[in-house]
C-alpha cells in the first residue's frame, strides 16, 4: 500500500503568526538586520517567542539600543473548547509601556491575542496576523517588514496616539523615543 505524497499532514498545517513591523528609523538603522524577513521559522509551542534587543535572552532580536533586552513575548495555548492555537502578548519590558489594540499593558501584563492586532512599543509599530492551522505542538512565524505604518495603512489609529473609550474617559498613550521609567499614559477627559 502507497502513501500519497499529497495527504495534509499536522506539519503543513501549522499556525502561522505573521509579524508585519514599521519603525520611522527603520531606514538609517536598520534593526531588522537579525530578523529572518521572507522566511517562516518553525517554533515549539510549549516555548514563548520572545522579541528585543539580546539574543541571549530572545527567540528574535531587534537591533536598536532603544529597544529593551527583553521587549515582549507571545505565548501560543489551547482552551478544551477550541482546537485552534491561539497565543497571548506579554509586556516584558519593565520600563516601556506597550499597547495592544489600543489597550495598554504595563511590565509583565498579557492580553489575550485576537487574530489580527496592532501592537505598539516606542516607536515601532507591529501587525500581528494570526493564520489557524491544526498542529498542536508547533507553529510558524513570518516577519515583514512595512514601509508605512499598519496604523496608517489599517485605519487603526493615529501613529502617535491611541485613544481607548472606557466609559467616556480617553486614555491617550503617547509614545516615547525609548523606554522610559516615568509612567507614559496620560488621562484626558472629553
Amino acid at each position: 500500500m502507497e502513501v500519497s505524497q499529497t495527504i495534509e499532514t499536522e506539519e503543513d498545517m501549522l499556525t502561522c503568526l505573521r509579524i508585519k513591523l514599521f519603525s520611522p528609523q527603520q531606514d538609517a538603522r536598520a534593526p531588522y538586520r537579525s530578523l529572518p524577513v521572507g522566511e517562516r521559522k518553525r517554533l515549539a509551542a510549549d516555548d514563548p517567542l520572545r522579541l528585543g534587543r539580546d539574543a541571549q535572552a530572545c527567540t528574535f532580536t531587534l537591533a536598536d539600543p532603544r529597544v529593551s533586552r527583553k521587549q515582549l513575548a507571545f505565548h501560543a495555548y489551547r482552551t478544551p473548547r477550541s482546537p485552534d492555537l491561539l497565543f497571548t502578548v506579554q509586556n516584558l519590558s519593565q520600563k516601556g509601556r506597550m499597547s495592544v489594540s489600543g489597550l495598554a499593558l504595563a511590565y509583565l501584563e498579557r492580553a489575550d491575542l485576537p487574530d489580527k492586532a496592532l501592537i505598539r512599543f516606542g516607536e515601532y509599530e507591529m501587525l500581528v496576523v494570526r493564520e489557524p492551522g491544526e498542529a498542536k505542538a508547533s507553529f510558524e512565524v513570518a516577519f515583514e517588514v512595512l514601509p508605512v505604518a499598519p496604523s496608517m495603512e489599517t485605519g487603526m489609529g493615529a501613529p502617535n496616539v491611541t485613544a481607548v473609550m472606557d466609559s467616556g474617559s480617553c486614555f491617550c498613550e503617547l509614545r516615547s523615543h525609548g523606554p522610559l521609567e516615568s509612567d507614559e499614559t496620560l488621562m484626558c477627559h472629553y
